[in-house]
């Protein structure tokens, strides 16, 4: 039986080296999971979706997002996704590529997301993490911080976080540190 499948698979190989194809690249699991996830996406219209490395390369993809209220309307942020072939047994690592002034996300891009850390289950998907990042815009948690400097402005003194929230989109510096604009 075992023989016959791979007399099978050995014919497949013969025939498209002989089409001139080159032989079909088997996917991950992984990657079967995350083009289900993407073509199942249901984003809202101020989040996009784009593949800097062409649509042969699912695992390397980049999210947009330009909240629609709250501190950071008008704002456009960069997210890159690296999704592991073992996907969805593990969270997608995601990077904010955009320098913001932000409670849970710090100066190097790291997110503090908790679906991405310890609440990561298997049926999470990608839309999940979209509307997650999507949420941290529209609501700044202090409780939870990367950027401690920026939770405690934010639970002290929200006028004064706003005011610096449109300092830094407006490309400005808050502080010490130089936020590019990104408005």
């Amino acid at each position: 039986m075992i023989r016959l499948f791979k007399v099978k698979e050995k014919q497949r190989e013969l025939a498209e080296n002989a089409n001139g194809g080159a032989p079909i690249k088997k996917q991950s699991a992984g990657e079967l999971r995350l083009h289900k996830d993407i073509t199942e996406l249901n984003l809202p219209k101020s989040c996009t979706i784009s593949f800097p490395n062409g649509k042969d390369s699912l695992m390397n993809f980049e999210v947009s997002i330009r909240p629609d209220e709250g501190y950071y309307l008008g704002g456009t942020f960069s997210f890159t996704f690296q999704v592991s072939p073992i996907y969805p047994h593990e969270a997608p690592k995601v990077k904010c590529k955009t320098k913001v002034y932000h409670p849970n996300i710090d100066l190097e891009g790291n997110v503090c997301l908790n679906i991405l850390r310890e609440d990561w289950k298997p049926v999470l998907n990608i839309n999940t993490i979209i509307y997650g990042l999507f949420h941290l815009f529209t609501e700044p948690n202090y409780e939870d911080p990367l950027n401690h400097d920026a939770a405690a402005v934010l639970r002290d003194n929200p006028k004064m976080f706003e005011s610096n929230v449109r300092r830094a989109m407006a490309g400005g510096y808050v502080g010490q540190t130089f936020f590019p604009r990104c408005m």
